[in-house]
């Protein structure tokens, strides 16, 4: 049984969270922080979670959060690099799910961030918690930094020809729809119902702060820069990305072969489903899951690859893999705590 402390933990990835640890069987969640709500129960802020758990939220303390075997952060960006290098000197591991240890590149995360980052040297300790790509080095880390929702939808459809070298790296494009629960909890009038019901919208197309987090990733993967186009949406619904990802060969490769070269890719992957060829994955069929469903397309039989990804932005993009990470991390199985199948309707 291992001690767990969360930080962050009213928002919409710390409920989710909070969710995943409360039916683990090996974990103690003994702390959970909010400075706005301190004193409530956590059972009064989500009625979901009434008999789950006798929780109050409280102030951050990083003495308390010490004493835990491994501390959560699901805050927003700026928060976790002001408490880290205190937290990693009393031994105690972390799982970021905030943007802070994502970027390599200190100047990098400055020029998307606008602000000076606070602990610079940690950013090459952290490693990078997407666990169908760096399992092993998860598995002895100190730092984990979970990625985020559209990278990994993104990242899960364009690795395996990445790594086999079958596209350009100067063209790909990447076309994401997300559900309204991505912008998190806070009110905001671009977020209300009457602004996104019955809508549909770009943004952030001129440049998006996962970006350079998508980029970085999969220029490691490659093993050469790649460029990326990436166009982000937001459609009207509380949970989901669907990725439509596209790649020009440049060699020639038949459906049969793309197909086959995911299912083996990911043949060993607990949380990824590679569907028949051709097939065409929906977002409520990963709603509540950690799970990515891709399928992959070779239109007209020319050279452009389409690729469709479907993730729940808050689990497998966010506190589900987080707590996959964990689960590398301490040796237990990775599906402890994530069973939970998706919800349909």
């Amino acid at each position: 049984m291992i001690k767990v402390g969360i930080v962050g933990g009213t928002g919409y990835t710390g409920v989710e969270l909070l969710r995943a640890l409360l039916r683990h069987p090996q974990v103690d969640v003994q702390v959970i922080t909010s400075r706005a709500e301190v004193g409530v129960a956590v059972a009064d802020l989500y009625p979901s979670l009434r008999s789950h758990t006798d929780l109050a939220f409280s102030e951050p303390d990083v003495k308390k959060l010490g004493a835990c075997d491994v501390v959560f952060f699901a805050t927003p960006h700026g928060v976790a690099m002001h408490m880290m290098r205190e937290l990693l000197e009393q031994g105690t591991r972390v799982v970021d799910l905030s943007a802070d240890f994502r970027i390599k590149n200190a100047q990098l995360w400055v020029q998307w961030y606008g602000e000076p980052h606070a602990c610079p040297e940690l950013l090459e300790q952290a490693v990078y918690g997407l666990p169908e790509l760096n399992r092993e080095l998860i598995a002895g880390a100190q730092l984990i930094a979970a990625p985020g929702c559209y990278p990994t939808a993104v990242q899960l459809g364009f690795i395996p020809l990445l790594e086999k070298g079958l596209i350009n790296v100067d063209q790909l494009i990447a076309n994401a729809a997300s559900g309204v629960s991505g912008a998190g909890r806070q009110a905001k009038v671009d977020t209300l119902f009457a602004e996104v019901n019955d809508s549909y919208k770009a943004y952030g197309v001129a440049g998006h702060r996962h970006l350079p987090e998508i980029e970085q990733q999969l220029s490691e993967v490659a093993a050469k820069a790649v460029q990326l186009t990436f166009a982000p949406h937001l459609v009207p619904m509380i949970r989901g990305i669907h990725a439509t990802l596209y790649g020009q060969l440049n060699q020639q490769v038949s459906l049969k072969e793309l197909q086959s070269l995911y299912e083996q890719r990911y043949a060993s992957e607990p949380f990824v489903d590679v569907l028949p060829a051709c097939s065409h994955p929906q977002t409520r069929s990963v709603r509540g899951a950690n799970l990515c469903r891709i399928a992959v397309h070779k239109p007209q039989g020319r050279d452009t690859i389409v690729v469709l990804a479907v993730i729940d932005n808050l689990v497998k993009g966010a506190s589900g893999q987080a707590v996959q990470a964990m689960n590398i991390m301490f040796g237990f199985d990775e599906n402890s705590g994530l069973e939970a199948l998706a919800l349909m309707p």
